[in-house]
């Protein structure tokens, strides 16, 4: 296991990425409507908090969603949803908070799950946007960065549940694995 040895995003870049997604999403959000943020566990963990500091939309309620599709470094093509919203998101206005948009199928089935609770508008933020492996067909309405087909660890984003507390991004290379 070798991380790189620059990060690809830097700690600098997060925080930067984090007030402009914040400004966005609050600019939509303003008329006192509220919003539910629905946090896609484990990885957007990190991202959603430092988000929600930023974010100037009230009333503001959050909510968790955990979703499995990964064994290592290899997309199983199955989606596991763990963990349900606990609160009725039906009538609501909802975020989608994730930390990667990948193949397409989790996320596809984290917003097919809420859409079944009829709310009132489902929009996705995600921090990392990752096209070149999509293989179903889900845009996000706000994205951080777009980056290449790496596998990426820090800042919530893990390899078999390690390096999530780096403040950073990194480049993983399980070659060694």
């Amino acid at each position: 296991m070798r991380l790189s040895e620059r990060p690809l995003i830097a700690r600098t870049e997060i925080d930067e990425c984090v007030k402009r997604l914040a400004r966005d999403i609050a600019a939509r959000y303003q008329d006192g409507e509220g919003l539910v943020l629905v946090i896609v566990l484990k990885g957007a963990t990190m991202f959603a908090a430092d988000l929600m500091r930023c974010l100037d939309v009230h009333p503001l309620r959050i909510e968790y969603i955990r979703a499995k599709s990964y064994d290592g470094t290899d997309s199983v093509g199955e989606v596991e949803l763990i963990v349900l919203p606990d609160l009725s998101v039906a009538g609501q206005r909802v975020l989608v908070v994730e930390d990667i948009l990948d193949t397409g199928r989790t996320t596809t089935a984290i917003l097919k799950t809420i859409e079944g609770a009829r709310p009132a508008s489902l929009e996705l933020c995600t921090l990392l946007d990752k096209p070149s492996r999509r293989v179903v067909p889900v845009e996000a309405q706000y994205v951080g960065f777009s980056i290449d087909d790496h596998f990426v660890v820090g800042y919530g984003l893990d390899y078999r549940e390690e390096y999530r507390s780096l403040p950073e991004i990194f480049v993983l290379d399980p070659s060694n694995d």
